[in-house]
């Protein structure tokens, strides 16, 4: 039988962090099997879904590259379906209406909290005639789940968990105004796509048991389960916005690249033994259920900075300039051209090796494209006294002298200067990756002035000396 797999959020938000692990988990299970990844929006709650969350959704999946397969799946749009599959059920009496009131509804609650036990309907319109109904009351309909025994859940993570069957009550499968509850919905929807694993995570594992019920009393095959431990913060807690609790737009936005939160994501709750730099085409080679965790997954900003970093270094240098081009031309308010694209490049392996982020990455290439004369930070300007700008004078005048442009022709022509001047390379260093970046931090000042070209690097150097 062919993998089938499928992501279901709720389109009430942004795809939240665990979301985003919960479908590459599904993706790459899909993927390491030659079998299908779909994707359903759970859309039934109509007060709180908003198109906006859905585009979220999909501009989320798109960006981390989980492709899924044919078109998204809108519940809401199914609700005749899972209706008439309320309709069986109450037909072959294993399920019924039930009359009971709000008021009633909340007397269970409150008795309940004075006993100190879970709350659930107590089952009194279970076996009652219909002849009984209150006029004018419209009725929901509620699954008639067994009362003895028990649910066994076959679990691929959590093993063989065993749910009495008395701590689970009849539960709504379709509400007074005739829309269907997202415990029917789900598993109609699974059972109609085909699908075969459902990866989710472990806060489902009492919804389980109550959808296994209902496959019973259906008759259908239930998919195999797989409930993964959800995410933590460092410190232990529910993931919460303070520590990174955010829709993976944030973290494109702060400049990650999606390799690198995929290779994170799959490596928060799963292993390979000891591998911590796993690309998308091991995952998929690699990635089983066996070797998920047991125990929740500890989000750590540092590990996923130190890990973006190293893809960065890794990365294409095209690929890089693609990313900060339209960064750098929204920041600078410059059209930027094929030019630029071109020197920023050929710079890019310098830039590259200290950044951590898309972001900074950007930032270190500004200078670059930045026109002159060329504006300083304050550290820059306090590496210009008097004495370096004689010697920037000076060197711009040697350095115009050069027949050829090159890396060896610019560095012997540096320490020519500094040599005459009786200095240390680094007095006129410093000075002069002021004068041709802006700032006190950039690649190797002898890359710096190669990619700048000759013209510029002078130009930039005799700007600063006037």
């Amino acid at each position: 039988m062919s993998v089938v797999t499928r992501f279901a959020p709720s389109p009430t938000g942004f795809l939240h962090i665990g979301g985003a692990r919960t479908a590459l988990f599904n993706w790459l299970y899909a993927k390491r099997h030659n079998g299908k990844f779909l994707l359903r929006i759970e859309d039934t709650d109509r007060e709180r879904s908003t198109d906006e969350a859905i585009e979220a959704i999909l501009n989320g999946l798109e960006w981390m590259g989980l492709d899924w397969d044919g078109e998204p799946v809108y519940q809401f749009s199914r609700r005749d379906r899972h209706k008439e599959i309320a309709d069986q059920l109450l037909a072959e009496g294993k399920a019924y209406r039930c009359y009971a009131s709000k008021e009633e509804l909340e007397e269970m609650r409150a008795k309940a909290r004075e006993e100190k036990r879970a709350p659930g309907y107590d089952g009194r319109w279970r076996d009652r005639d219909p002849s009984e109904a209150p006029e004018g009351v419209d009725p929901v309909i509620r699954f008639k789940s067994p009362n003895e025994g028990a649910t066994v859940i076959k679990d691929a993570v959590q093993g063989d968990v065993t749910i009495k069957n008395e701590q689970l009550d009849d539960f709504i499968i379709l509400r007074a105004d005739g829309t269907p509850t997202y415990m029917l919905s789900v598993i109609v929807d699974d059972h109609d796509m085909g699908v075969t694993d459902i990866i989710r995570g472990d806060d489902h594992l009492t919804n389980a048991a109550r959808q296994l019920q209902v496959y019973e009393a259906l008759g259908w095959d239930a998919p195999r389960m797989c409930h993964i431990p959800l995410i933590h913060g460092p410190d232990g807690a529910k993931l919460s916005k303070r520590h990174g609790a955010l829709g993976v737009e944030a973290y494109r936005d702060m400049g990650y690249l999606p390799e690198a939160m995929r290779n994170y994501l799959l490596r928060l709750g799963w292993s390979h033994g000891d591998d911590e730099i796993i690309s998308t085409e091991q995952a998929i080679e690699w990635f089983n259920l066996e070797n998920i965790g047991k125990s929740a997954a500890r989000f750590d900003f540092d590990k996923l900075e130190s890990l973006n970093g190293t893809y960065i270094r890794g990365a294409d240098d095209a690929y890089l300039t693609s990313l900060i081009l339209p960064l750098l031309s929204k920041e600078t308010g410059l059209e930027l051209g094929q030019d630029d694209a071109t020197l920023i490049e050929k710079a890019m392996y310098g830039l590259k090796e200290r950044a951590k982020s898309v972001i900074s990455l950007a930032e270190s290439a500004r200078f670059l494209v930045a026109k002159r004369p060329l504006a300083m930070d304050d550290k820059a300007k306090n590496l210009l006294s008097d004495d370096s700008v004689t010697l920037l004078q000076k060197l711009a005048d040697r350095l115009d002298t050069l027949a050829e442009w090159n890396k060896d022709t610019i560095e012997a022509a540096v320490r020519e200067t500094a040599e005459a001047e009786d200095l240390k390379l680094g007095k006129i260093a410093q000075p002069l990756r002021a004068a041709l970046t802006g700032t006190t931090v950039s690649p190797g000042i002898f890359d710096v002035l190669e990619v700048l070209g000759k013209t510029e690097s002078i130009g930039r150097i005799r700007d600063t000396a006037e």
